[in-house]
């Protein structure tokens, strides 16, 4: 009877090694030390040149970052040079005298037990147990979106003089380098970004003023489904490239100007061998837009593929998904268990990494 708790002493430590050895286990390399991205230049952010800075993943430092980035926009455009904001309700991450110190500790912000948290919302069609590209590409779209219209709201409130709800063309000023640009062309009307016609153009409901929905596709064109600003994206694309000034593009203006642009091997099924081998695919695809075939690309005409001239956010959230996928699908079949994803955690927030530490990364954990 006196080996009997030795006994099941020894039953319990083997039962813990079992449950142990099927757990998903934490990744056998040094910890990283997470970053929050670079604040953008909210002095001329464009939806032109927007700085392509990937997407969060974790809604948690998407948050952290969006107020962090409220309060240098609030010192650039309200608060007099100098002046201290008004003191506001303290997240809890602003306890810290660095909110980098918050995302490192463990204790309060561990990677593995957010991914748990979040694999479940992200795996969702179907909810299957597996966090496939487009599923992962859903979730970065959504996170992407939310950021965006943050900006278009905070955008809003800077323009929207009269605080009706609404844009007049006379109330927006375009940014600095618009300015500046059109100011230095002043006999040249080429560029049309930022004018009256591109205002008409976002002003789907046609009542003069741009509502919420309708200032954001006018500052983000490439997103929109707004036929009419679509027709305009693409009348504009032939405006910058039309040399001849005849309203459309004749096969060198396109070869020139767009076609190195629009060539997708996976979408057109076109080969290329060598550079000096472009000018027969370049053909070929030129007769497929050429619809009436009068040796011409119109404005309709150029509208199927005006989504490669302008990529959308959603192009943008699936080709990040796709890298993550290939980097943390151990397996290879294409798609993320929770088991991948954990063992995997720094690829899901190397958003956040320094330039430096991604490569140093990639050099020593590849």
């Amino acid at each position: 009877m006196a080996r009997s708790p030795v006994l099941i002493y020894l039953i319990v430590v083997v039962f813990v090694l079992l449950l142990l050895s099927f757990a998903p286990k934490r990744p056998n390399r040094p910890h990283r030390r997470l970053k929050l991205r670079p604040a953008a230049d909210l002095s001329d952010q464009t939806a032109r040149d927007r700085d392509r800075r990937g997407i969060p993943f974790d809604p948690v430092i998407a948050d952290i970052e969006r107020r962090r980035e409220d309060r240098e926009w609030e010192r650039a455009h309200f608060l007099p040079q100098g002046h201290a904001p008004a003191m506001e309700a303290q997240p809890e991450w602003e306890d810290f005298m660095d909110a980098e110190d918050y995302i490192n500790d463990e204790e309060r912000f561990n990677v593995t037990d957010r991914i748990v948290l979040l694999f479940p919302k992200i795996d969702v069609a179907p909810a299957d147990g597996f966090v496939s590209s487009d599923e992962l590409a859903d979730w970065n779209l959504r996170q992407v979106e939310k950021e965006v219209m943050h900006r278009t709201q905070r955008d809003m409130e800077l323009h929207d003089k009269n605080h009706d709800g609404f844009i007049s063309f006379k109330e927006y000023e375009p940014p600095s380098w618009a300015r500046r640009y059109h100011d230095d062309n002043a006999t040249d009307d080429k560029v049309g970004w930022w004018k009256e016609e591109h205002f008409n153009a976002s002003d789907m409901d046609g009542d003069g003023l741009l509502n919420l929905t309708e200032f954001n596709d006018f500052l983000h064109p490439a997103d929109t489904n707004n036929p009419k600003l679509i027709h305009w994206l693409s009348k504009e694309e032939i405006r910058e490239r039309d040399k001849d000034k005849d309203g459309k593009l004749n096969f060198q203006e396109y070869f020139n100007g767009l076609f190195d642009l629009i060539r997708k091997e996976d979408v057109y099924n076109v080969t290329y061998e060598s550079d000096s081998s472009t000018d027969a695919p370049a053909k070929r695809l030129f007769s497929q837009l050429d619809h009436n075939n009068d040796g011409y690309l119109s404005e309709d005409e150029l509208i199927p593929v005006i989504g490669d001239l302008h990529p959308s956010e959603r192009y943008y959230a699936k080709q990040q998904a796709d890298y993550v996928i290939s980097e943390a699908d151990t397996d290879k079949d294409g798609r993320l268990t929770l088991k991948e994803m954990i063992e995997n955690p720094y690829v899901f927030y190397s958003a956040i990494f320094a330039e430096e530490d991604d490569y140093n990364y990639h050099d020593e954990f590849r």
